[in-house]
């Protein structure tokens, strides 16, 4: 290990996904924990934290490469780069560690294929989600909040403006909000009304 901080850094994928088993059983003076999709190193506020507070003759210990990275671009740029500022890095599933003193080959080709994998796999399920958002869709399946309205409300608030009611005291009795108030009497027809 490295003569400096020993730091780790968790990554889950979502709020209720554990975290116990990463690093469980390695000494650490900190952790920096981010609970949200790897997809980019630049979106993890807490991995930036780390790499903001880490310094040369630290290590990073890291429970697997796809924790750190999810794309071969940011796990090389990562561990370049802190690697170049003597920074020692251990990937504990894969048994890997990286420093600027040692250079090798066979395990710099591990860390690309693991990372390439990672990458893969990531790709894989998202044309996965794709696929399966366009079946549902043409099988009719709606995606978002509901309508907060019916067609027929929407005329019937129409008519009921045009007449001169409120939009407050619509709003209220419809159960919607101004701005979607708004956005229902914002029609072409409409335009040139007072709301």
């Amino acid at each position: 290990m490295g003569t400096g901080k020993q730091i780790g850094y968790i990554r889950v994928s979502s709020a209720d996904q554990n975290t116990e088993r990463q690093l469980d059983g390695v000494t650490l003076d900190r952790i920096f924990e981010d609970r949200l999709s790897g997809a980019k190193a630049d979106n993890r506020p807490q991995l930036q934290a780390c790499l903001d507070y880490i310094r040369d003759g630290d290590t990073l210990h890291v429970h697997s490469i796809d924790r750190l990275a999810r794309n071969l671009f940011d796990l090389e740029r990562l561990v370049e780069t802190l690697t170049a500022e003597g920074i020692e890095i251990r990937f504990h599933k894969e048994g890997l560690t990286f420093s600027a003193d040692v250079a090798d080959p066979f395990q710099t080709l591990m860390r690309q294929v693991i990372g390439a994998v990672a990458q893969f796999e990531r790709e894989i399920i998202r044309a996965r989600q794709r696929e399966g958002i366009a079946a549902a869709k043409a099988a009719g399946k709606r995606f978002g909040r509901p309508r907060a309205l019916t067609s027929g409300q929407i005329d019937e608030i129409r008519a009921r403006r045009a007449a001169g009611e409120s939009p407050s005291a619509l709003a209220r009795e419809y159960g919607i909000g101004r701005t979607t108030l708004y956005s229902v009497l914002s029609s072409e027809q409409f335009q040139g009304l007072s709301i």
